[in-house]
């Protein structure tokens, strides 16, 4: 079955987010260290949570692994990326680890 990574970056009053060094740079180092193990990515940017309310994350990345043994490998390589999390952001990540249901 396959599986997903969700990582999210909520927004608070006292966070900031560097979206041109995330976009740019993050994602680089990302795909440069999980890559390989990745069958499929989506990154969204928040920029609403509902018709008259504002977002309550900056972003929301969603990498899918073709299965657990797969993605457990990425997350053993995925050091280098979650080091770089200070770089772009002060916010406190959050994850969410899935099976993805067709």
């Amino acid at each position: 079955m396959s599986m997903s990574i969700q990582v999210m970056y909520p927004i608070t009053e006292t966070t900031t987010f560097d979206y041109d060094y995330f976009f740019s740079t993050h994602m680089k180092i990302v795909q440069e260290t999980l890559g390989e193990h990745i069958q499929s990515k989506l990154v969204t940017k928040g920029v609403a949570g509902g018709p008259d309310a504002p977002a309550g994350y900056y972003a929301i990345a969603t990498m899918v692994f073709k299965d657990q043994f797969v993605m457990d490998l990425a997350l053993s390589k995925a050091g280098t990326a979650r080091a770089d999390i200070p770089n772009f952001t002060n916010t406190e990540p959050v994850m969410l680890i899935g099976e993805v249901v067709p």
